[in-house]
């Protein structure tokens, strides 16, 4: 894979990986607020309107990052397995230990398994399956996983597409992957059919409607490539000059418009036309050494934690409100103290994945393979610029393999 010549870029982006913890906190708001909620009352159902839809908005967000950041970050001499071998070192090891911590609170909670189910989620297929009871089985968050991972399947060609695309075409790419996301919920909603769920929105959407715009990986990929497109933009110098705080009004904007739209429209990709410009605005501010309140050092560890903690955080959340709050009266202080608890909880024990699972085994099996030593050399122009490319250890600007 190639990239255009350009002057070299800085490779670490840390006003990206902060982000990252703002959008996993997004999803663990929906889970916690409106999916499961932990807070009784009144204030309970407020943030529950407020958050219905932050973990759908959290989970474009991490698709659009990811197209971003995998552009941004290729390497001049990369081959596709080396970028398969990486992906999957990043995103397989947590997916098996949360899998198998699934099964065990599965089996102490007497859940039902499936075969189906089961394998799908074991070899990360869930999300091809436009059946009710597939794509959220064992670790239900790790369907993000299934379709991320289509996204670094096609990667390696798609970026290879891309650059052949001159800098003058890359904004009519954008609008008609933007009018693209625009024309799935409408695909959706009349050409796919299925049975009716009656509690989901009104009761006139079928799973496999729901599926079509949500779950099926090439729809989500609209996302993808449109993070894609804007890192292009950006390291072509074409993106427009849009700071970070316009940027971050637009996302807060588009939440309450994706917040107020119909449902399929409401759960899926239109929500990257609000957040490519986020993105894009937060690696600028980074390369232009500009103010970013999300570059401080507890924010890039947060973040740096944030796919761990995101792996975690929904097995804690739905056990910890089966067996401590669902069937009680509880009142709302000490449900908001529980919920508080559980983000802790998840927090150190997505810190405790993050330490001694998914760093070491991402530096085991990204790292260069051993071979002869090279002879010394001169310095590349990226090192002499001060700029390190990505490591073998986990890279501060890595997306969040996951979503919702």
């Amino acid at each position: 894979m190639s990239r255009p010549p350009a002057a070299p870029r800085a490779s670490r982006l840390p006003s990206l990986t902060g982000l990252r913890f703002v959008a996993a906190l997004l999803v663990f708001a929906f889970h916690t607020t409106w999916q499961t909620a932990y807070v009784s009352g009144a204030g309970g159902e407020a943030l529950g309107d407020v958050f219905a839809h932050a973990g759908f908005y959290g989970v474009s967000f991490f698709f659009v990052l990811s197209g971003f950041v995998l552009t941004w970050s290729a390497r001049t001499d990369d081959t596709a397995p080396k970028v398969w071998r990486r992906r999957l070192a990043k995103i397989y090891p947590n997916h098996l230990v949360t899998f198998v911590a699934a099964a065990v609170l599965m089996l102490v909670a007497a859940d039902a398994f499936t075969a189906k189910g089961t394998l799908a989620n074991l070899f990360l297929l869930q999300a091809w399956f436009p059946d009710l009871t597939v794509p959220n089985t064992m670790n239900a968050v790790s369907w993000s996983l299934s379709v991320e991972l289509f996204f670094y399947l096609g990667f390696p060609f798609l970026l290879r597409l891309l650059n052949r695309v001159p800098v003058a075409r890359l904004w009519p790419l954008a609008a008609t992957l933007g009018a693209l996301t625009v024309l799935a919920p409408l695909v959706g909603r009349y050409a796919v059919g299925g049975t009716p769920l009656p509690f989901i929105d009104d009761g006139t959407l079928s799973f496999e409607q729901i599926w079509f715009v949500y779950f099926f990986p090439p729809v989500r990929a609209l996302e993808f490539v449109l993070g894609m497109v804007a890192a292009r933009l950006v390291l072509a110098g074409a993106w427009p000059r849009f700071g970070l705080l316009p940027a971050g009004l637009l996302a807060v904007a588009g939440y309450v418009v994706n917040s107020n739209v119909p449902y399929l429209y409401g759960i899926a990709g239109t929500a990257a036309l609000w957040l490519t410009p986020l993105v894009a605005a937060a690696a600028l501010a980074d390369e232009n050494g500009k103010r970013s309140p999300f570059r401080g050092r507890v924010a890039v560890r947060l973040g740096e934690v944030s796919f761990a903690f995101y792996m975690v955080h929904g097995l804690v959340v739905t056990y910890a409100h089966r067996w401590l709050i669902a069937g009680q009266d509880v009142p709302p202080f000490y449900g908001a103290v529980l919920l508080a608890a559980v983000l802790l909880l998840s927090v150190v024990l997505g810190h405790a994945l993050f330490r001694w699972v998914e760093t070491p085994l991402v530096r085991r099996l990204s790292g260069p393979r051993p071979g002869p030593v090279p002879a010394p050399s001169a310095p590349s122009s990226a090192a002499a610029a001060g700029a390190d490319p990505l490591p073998a250890g986990p890279h501060p600007v890595t997306a969040l393999e996951a979503k919702e």
